[in-house]
């Protein structure tokens, strides 16, 4: 049997939070064979705020139709549940998971036919961490989200989510939050996002590293 090769056409691809360790990674991944547009809260291509219905939609209204949705984006709260309010819990609801919802929500009507969407989770949501409820409740939530929304999505598009452990890059930063965690670099949580952008999986949760 004679095998045939595949080869990819060059995607438009929306990333958001590009100017984070993941993102930049990942723009370095997918740049090489497809046009990437960079989006952060103050940086890049275009901006825009994701606890904003108004500025997401006007990112997609500015940007047009494109293949692929990617997100590297999303604030947590970090603390113990001792202390912890509603606001604080608030925090990480209105960022991380309904920020992304609302690009997957806001983004599908600007897919091309078979466009992906691709959100980022995290090893909390399976290993939970001291002062991380409003982490581990976000991204376990997020999961949920993706597996439930792949039933439904039309006209062949695709979403999945990508859930790394802690980033080599930022082990430091959170030394004392991960003990004995191991730590893997940006650039393989990078090759996750090529695999759900170029792949054809849909409703996948992709543990890296872990």
């Amino acid at each position: 049997m004679e095998a045939h090769n595949l080869k990819e056409s060059a995607m438009k691809i929306v990333i958001i939070g590009a100017s984070g360790t993941v993102g930049r990674a990942v723009t370095e991944e997918l740049s090489r064979k497809h046009e990437v547009i960079r989006v952060g809260c103050t940086q890049g291509d275009e901006q825009v705020d994701i606890t904003s219905q108004a500025s997401v939609q006007a990112l997609f209204e500015k940007i047009g139709p494109v293949d692929a949705i990617v997100s590297a984006s999303g604030g947590l709260h970090f603390g113990p549940l001792a202390t912890m309010t509603d606001s604080d819990f608030d925090q990480g609801l209105q960022d991380k998971l309904l920020g992304q919802v609302r690009l997957a929500l806001t983004g599908q009507h600007y897919l091309n036919e078979s466009g992906s969407i691709t959100l980022i989770s995290g090893i909390v949501a399976h290993e939970p961490i001291a002062q991380g409820v409003n982490a581990t409740t976000v991204n376990a939530a997020l999961e949920g989200f993706v597996r439930a929304a792949a039933c439904e999505l039309p006209r062949g598009i695709r979403i999945n989510l990508i859930s790394p452990t802690v980033l080599t890059e930022s082990a430091e930063a959170y030394d004392g939050f991960f003990p004995g965690f191991e730590s893997i670099p940006a650039a393989t949580v990078a090759l996750a996002y090529r695999r759900s952008v170029e792949g054809v999986q849909s409703g996948r949760v992709y543990k890296v590293g872990y």
